[in-house]
Formats: C-alpha cells, structure tokens, sequence
C-alpha cells in the first residue's frame, strides 16, 4: 500500500520516514522496507530496517554536502554516532568530519529514526503486517533465553565448584544467579527480557 493517500492530507500529517524518504528523493525506499519486513524467514527486523534506513539518510547527505563516502564509510560512521561504547574522543572526531562537509551533528542524529518509527510507518501509513508467525516467536525467543541462562548457569556453578575444590577461590553457600536483562535507550528503564516480552515492548513511545 502507497502513501498516496496520506501524503493528501499534507506533509505536518506524514510519518517521519515517509518526509524523509520524500525529502532526499529515495524512490521506492518504502517499498523496499516492506519488503525486508514481510520477507518470511529472510526477513530483517525492525532494528536493522532502521539502522539501514539511518545509514541510508546519512550516505545521502554526506553525498549531498559533496562527500564521496567510500563502501562501508556511512555505516560507521553511524556507529560511531550512535553507539554507547564509543568513546567521546572518537565520537567527537566524526563529528567533526561531518562539520568539514558543512553538517550539522546534531541536525544529523536528529533525522535518525527508531525502530517503532519504522514499525509505526510500516503497519499505520503502508498497511503492512509481519508473517502470521510471528505472534508464535515470542514463547520460542523466551524459551531460547531460557535455555541459555540455564546453560551458563550451570556452567558457572561447575566452574566454581571446580575453583573451590583446587584451593583457589573460597565460598560459601552460594546460589549462581543469571539473568538477561533489556536497556531502553529512548527512556532509560531496565527489563528481564521475559518481562519485556510478557509486557508487549518498553511503551515509552517513539525516539
């Protein structure tokens, strides 16, 4: 389904994906994305859809602003913009080539989207529905976590009781306790993954 429809209504009632799409003339990116979405068991999720989609945004300003970004180059480029375990030296040295081709950084990070954007502009402005299997994943994806939080429970217990019997560590009565937990970035608040998944997502709304 197009966007036609709502783009009548006028650009203050369009979703943020759709202005940018239309705002640095990406032709079908919609299209594209609904694709990657709705692609079956070699669908993307909506995380990589928007980092693709950011990545997109930024090589076209770059190329816009008169850059020649070679292969690779925007997309870490936008990793050192938008990931926490980059350091603030780093960060502010790709900052600063962005100023070199007359970029505005925070301009640059402002236009990034979130994934509940694209789901948002996905499922509310194309109409779009993920594979019917997917209201099946969230028991497999909570049982898998479950498995593997068993696993290296044991493994650590082992481990422990392997140290102590060699003299070279000291304990008590001790229980090994291993839990997956989620970070919102958008709002800062912290889940067990069992959680956020029992819960339907953060809710916090979009970036």
């Amino acid at each position: 389904m197009s966007d036609s429809g709502n783009d009548a209504a006028g650009t203050s009632r369009r979703s943020k994906v759709q202005r940018l799409i239309d705002q640095y003339e990406l032709g079908d990116y919609g299209a594209q994305l609904e694709r990657a979405w709705t692609a079956g068991e070699d669908r993307r999720s909506l995380r990589q859809l928007a980092d693709e989609f950011n990545v997109r945004i930024l090589a076209t300003k770059l190329v816009d602003a008169g850059a020649e970004p070679l292969e690779g180059e925007a997309t870490n480029m936008y990793r050192l913009l938008t990931e926490d375990d980059v350091s603030s030296g780093v960060r502010r040295q790709t900052e600063a080539r962005l100023e070199q081709h007359g970029l505005d950084p925070a301009t640059v990070r402002e236009e990034f989207v979130s994934h509940t954007s694209i789901h948002t502009y996905l499922t509310k402005w194309r109409d779009a529905s993920p594979p019917t299997d997917d209201a099946d994943r969230g028991p497999t994806v909570r049982d898998r976590i479950n498995r593997l939080e068993t696993r290296l429970t044991a493994v650590a217990e082992q481990g422990i009781d392997s140290l102590e019997n060699a003299g070279e560590v000291r304990v008590g009565d001790m229980d090994v306790i291993v839990e997956t937990r989620a970070h919102c970035r958008g709002c800062g608040r912290r889940y067990r993954v069992g959680e956020l998944l029992e819960r339907g997502g953060c809710h916090c709304g979009p970036a």
